[in-house]
Parts: C-alpha cells; sequence; structure tokens
C-alpha cells in the first residue's frame, strides 16, 4: 500500500544553479512539448542487501530530477526474488534514502503488483505472445544461440493458447516442481539482442515471501514486472543504469503488449486493492554507473567480507555501503556534491576515489565546527606555571564562519601534544616543537622546550617547557613571529577517547584485478583500521552520535553513531586533512 515518509527536507530544495544534462533536456523538452504534464520517477531497488555509494548517484538522480520539475519520486521494492530479500534490507534501504535528504510520494512493492502481473501473463496467453515452456534451464541456454549464432525455436512455442492457458493456472496453482516450467515471451529467437529470444516472465518458485507469504508458487521476473510496475505507477522516465540498454526492447515491448492502459480487465484487480492506478507510457533512459576505483562494489564479494570476519559487518566504516559510509562521517551533502561533480554521462568509467574524499573534505571544511584533539599524546609540562593554574580561552567554532560562534576551551599547566610534533634532533625544515625553540600553543601564547624526560628505556614521555608570558592573549607579543603553531588538549581537562583511523580498504587502486593468481582478499590493506586512546577537549566529547568536527591539524572525525557517548567519546576518523595517498598509487 502507499505510505509516504517523513524525512528531513530534501537538498534539492537548497537555491543551486539550474542543472544541465541530457536526461534533464529530455525532460524538459517533455514537459514542453505537453507530452507529460506532471514528471514523475521512481527509484526501485531490490531488497536483497544493503545500498552503496554507486546508488547514492540514482538515489540522488530520479528523487532530484523529480523535486526540479515539481514531480513526484516513488520509492518501490522490487521484491521479486524472495530467495534473496530480507526485511532487514528494506528498512536500511528506506533509512539510507531518508538520510540522504529525500521523500519519496508512495512506497511501493513489486509484490504489490503480483495479481495483475499474472493476469497481464494470461493476456499475453490469449494474444498469442507468451507460452509455457517445459525446457529445462540448461536447455535453454542450449536452444538461446550466440551472439554469432540465431538461437532455435522451443518445441512447446507453438502450444495452443488453451493449453498454454491451463498449463500458466496450475503454474500458479502450485502443481508443478521449481524451475519445471516458464512462461515466455514469443518474440524472435533470431534476434540480434539476446534478451528477445523469447525471454522468461514467470518462473516456478516456492519460496515464502515477506509480504505474501506462500500465497505465491511462481514469480515474475525482473524485466517484466519492472516494466509493468513503472507502467501501473504512471512513471514517465524510468531512469537505469546502462546496462540496462540492452534490455529496453524488452521494457517496450513488455508494455506495449499488455497495455494497461486499455485493459480494464487487469487494472481492476488493483483498483479493487485501493491501490492506485496511473497509468503510462514510461520512457526508459540509461546513464552511466558511478564506479570508484580502491573499491570493491560487488555484493558478493562484501559479503563474503562481512561473513569472513575481514570487516565488522555492512555498516564497517571501511565498507563502501551506503550505512558503512554514514558511520565513517560521510555527509548527505558531501555526497550530493560528489554526484554533483561527477555529472550524468552515457559513458561508463572508473573514477577515482579522490573526487568522493575531497567532495567530504570540501562539505566538512565549511560546515564542521573545529575542536582540538590529540592522537598520539606526549605530555608537556609548562614549569613557569603554578601547579594548580586553570584558565579558559575562547576560540572560535569555525575560523570561516563567524555565526558558528564561540566555545570555551580549558587551559592548564600540563598539556598534551601530538607526539610528532616534537623531534629532539629534528629533520631539515622541521617548524614545530624542540629543544631551545620556540612553537605557538594554539591559541594560547610560545612556549620553549628547557628539558626533555625519558624513561629507562629511553623513551620520551614528558617535556619541561616555559611559557613566555609576554606572548598570551592580549599581550603586548602575542604577536611575536615563530614557524610554528602545534594544537593541544588540556591534561587535566583532557577527555580520554576511543578514536578509530579509518583509512582505504585495500592497498591498490583495482582489487578486482586478479593477476599473478590474487584476489581482492590478497590486497586487504592490514592499516585500514587502527583504534588508539587519545584526548579530546571537553567540547568535543560532548558531541551527538555522527556529528562531524575537524580536530585542529589532525583531520575530520565523526562521533560513532552507535557506540559514542560523553561519557565514553568514540570518534572515527573519516578522512585526512589532505590526500595522503595521492603519493602511493
Amino acid at each position: 500500500m502507499s505510505e509516504s515518509a517523513s524525512s528531513p527536507a530534501s537538498a534539492v530544495d537548497e537555491i543551486a544553479p539550474e542543472k544541465r544534462d541530457f536526461i534533464r533536456q529530455i525532460v524538459r523538452e517533455d514537459l514542453a512539448s505537453g507530452k507529460h504534464a506532471a514528471i514523475r520517477t521512481r527509484f526501485p531497488p531490490e531488497p536483497n542487501g544493503y545500498l552503496h555509494i554507486g546508488h547514492a548517484k540514482a538515489i540522488c538522480l530520479d528523487f532530484g530530477i523529480a523535486a526540479e520539475f515539481g514531480g513526484d519520486c516513488n520509492l518501490r521494492l522490487d521484491d521479486t526474488n524472495p530467495a534473496k530479500e530480507d526485511p532487514e534490507y528494506v528498512v536500511a534501504i528506506q533509512d539510507d534514502v531518508r538520510w540522504l535528504g529525500f521523500n519519496w510520494h508512495d512506497l511501493r512493492h513489486a509484490s504489490d503488483y503480483f495479481d495483475v502481473l499474472y493476469l497481464a501473463g494470461e493476456k499475453l496467453i490469449k494474444q498469442g505472445d507468451a507460452f509455457v515452456c517445459d525446457l529445462t534451464p540448461e536447455q535453454i541456454r542450449e536452444y538461446r544461440g550466440t551472439l554469432t549464432e540465431p538461437g532455435r525455436n522451443s518445441p512447446y512455442r507453438d502450444r495452443s493458447v488453451e493449453e498454454n492457458l491451463d498449463l500458466f493456472r496450475r503454474m500458479r496453482a502450485g502443481e508443478f516442481a521449481d524451475a519445471s516450467r516458464t512462461l515466455r515471451a514469443k518474440i524472435d529467437m533470431a534476434s540480434g539482442n539476446m534478451n528477445l529470444r523469447d525471454p522468461a516472465l514467470y518462473r516456478i518458485k516456492h519460496v515464502e515471501h515477506q509480504n505474501t507469504g506462500n500465497a505465491w508458487p511462481i514469480y515474475p521476473m525482473y524485466d517484466f514486472a519492472h516494466s509493468l510496475s513503472d507502467a501501473v505507477e504512471g512513471i514517465t522516465h524510468s531512469l537505469c543504469t546502462l546496462e540496462f540498454e540492452d534490455h529496453r526492447p524488452l521494457y517496450d515491448w513488455c508494455v506495449d503488449k499488455v497495455d494497461l492502459a486499455h485493459s480494464p480487465e487487469l487494472t481492476t484487480s488493483l483498483t479493487s486493492k485501493g491501490l492506485p492506478f496511473e497509468a503510462d507510457k514510461p520512457r526508459q533512459i540509461e546513464f552511466s554507473r558511478l564506479n570508484f576505483n580502491w573499491l570493491v562494489m560487488s555484493k558478493r564479494k562484501l559479503l563474503q567480507l562481512v561473513e569472513s570476519g575481514r570487516v565488522d559487518g555492512w555498516n564497517d566504516p571501511r565498507m563502501p555501503t551506503l550505512q558503512g559510509i554514514r558511520r565513517r562521517g560521510y555527509t548527505p551533502s558531501a555526497l550530493r556534491l560528489m554526484v554533483d561533480r561527477v555529472g550524468i554521462s552515457k559513458q561508463n568509467s572508473l573514477l577515482d576515489i579522490s573526487i568522493l574524499e575531497g567532495a567530504l573534505r570540501d562539505d566538512l571544511d565549511a560546515h564542521a565546527p573545529r575542536r582540538m584533539g590529540v592522537i598520539d599524546p606526549l605530555k608537556v609540562v609548562l614549569t613557569n606555571l603554578d601547579a594548580n593554574h586553570e584558565e579558559t580561552l575562547t576560540f572560535s567554532n569555525h575560523p570561516k564562519d563567524e555565526a558558528a560562534g564561540t566555545r570555551n576551551v580549558p587551559f592548564a599547566r600540563e598539556l598534551w601534544i601530538e607526539r610528532e610534533d616534537f623531534a629532539e634532533v629534528p629533520p631539515p625544515g622541521f617548524k614545530r616543537l624542540t629543544v631551545g625553540k620556540d612553537v605557538r600553543l594554539r591559541g594560547a601564547g610560545i612556549i620553549t622546550c628547557d628539558e626533555v624526560i625519558k624513561d629507562a628505556d629511553g623513551g620520551i614521555v614528558e617535556l619541561h617547557c616555559t611559557l613566555d608570558p609576554d606572548s598570551r592573549p592580549g599581550m603586548e607579543g602575542a604577536n611575536r613571529k615563530v614557524k610554528g603553531t602545534i594544537h593541544w588538549v588540556s591534561a587535566k581537562h583532557g577527555v580520554p577517547t576511543e578514536i578509530r583511523l579509518y583509512d582505504r580498504l585495500f592497498t591498490v587502486p583495482d582489487p578486482d584485478s586478479e593477476a599473478d593468481g590474487k584476489t581482492y582478499v590478497d590486497y586487504l590493506n592490514p592499516d585500514s583500521r587502527k583504534t588508539v586512546t587519545g584526548y579530546v577537549e571537553p567540547a568535543a566529547a560532548d558531541a551527538q552520535p555522527e556529528q562531524s568536527f575537524q580536530f585542529e591539524r589532525v583531520g575530520y572525525f565523526v562521533a560513532d553513531r552507535y557506540d559514542h557517548t560523553p561519557a565514553k567519546p568514540v570518534f572515527n576518523r573519516s578522512v585526512t586533512l589532505r590526500d595522503t595517498w595521492a603519493t602511493k598509487a
């Protein structure tokens, strides 16, 4: 049944320049010519897995175009293969669409139309456009021919209408075993398009369905169900990826032969259930998929990663699923920005992952508040301050946005700094803290390292430094020039934090390559996740789950969606400040 979603306002409501691409041009021309009074699209995922980054492009296109032109977009779950589908995926799909910022007009299921699809099969039989075939799947492949040789007609192709109707109805009644018979379209076994060589429209499958239970022992094939579902819903522009281009003639054949708009005996089955019937002849338009290097997008391979324990589930922040990258700290606006930058074309290509990561950096740079966090802590003691010294400093939440306001940051005698910000024997060009040299503590003043404290093994455990009182904020020497500035966290007030340092899951740009006998699992990056204990200022610890920050000079981090609490903070690194892989590729 129809259901409206309640979710945040769509991103397309924001004021933005008019988008120009070949699909939008087709839509503009169809509206201008009067071919359609209104636009209706749909996003039709199969609930057999979690949506991934590639689906973000389709979601943004389907929902975005509908909104731009004042139309509607349905969310339709293509639940025609119950053996591989699960309610868990249904929930996740709806969650992902809402998270991206889009609202669907109606929530539909292909199973809503099982009655009308079955009647459409009977209509095709009566018209002489379909027949029941007894060939086994292996025999059908043999009869199908090749790209260079025509196929052969099934020996059952010339059954009478009466015999075909009888057999199809007995299939519906559950009389026959799985895969023993199929309903096939009667088109052209010599067609150069393999999809038109009498394709299957229905198969026998005694599998319980999540919505219809055991009511149906037969299920429609994708091309048949998808095209007629579009027609039932009044979809004007059926947008899909390029692999369906060769399926378009079959899509059109199904729509034309069934002709729902002039088949009241079929549509009565819809209206009797309260389903709106808004028949239109949809136009299928194909666009390029979204493919990135450094990733594996195959559901089969992703499932293997999950089941083998190489990742921590479908929402592992290293996974390319929308659930995973959301937990990693990717934002809906970053994904929409990425889709806009990639654009819409008819040419498949492998895009560099830096486009995706760059969109996130740009989005977070513009919107993420700043906080201070130390990942690999080294203690600094300001020896010229009283042991109980405490004060509060005021910091801007965002250097480029005054409206973001300010926050209070505690400052005390003992601080944490990044271990890499100190070098006892500095390399050439080192501009941070070293013995006898000055460095600026962000917003607090200039310090000089006087003494290095080591443990019995020679490891550095503490630095004794002097804070120049004339360099404090508001003092005459506050603007004294020094070569470096480092961040810090008060040791007394800093909150111990679990910090998960995520990186790319694979070590090579093409993990699908099987050169030298290797498979994608051989390219897994052993350093794709490191967990450390660091310290963050109190204002960071108080974050809500999924709140993002730039940890100054360190990177962009997000409070974990599931594990973070102010009492026990957990932050995931979303992306580094700069592309650290550029020189590795």
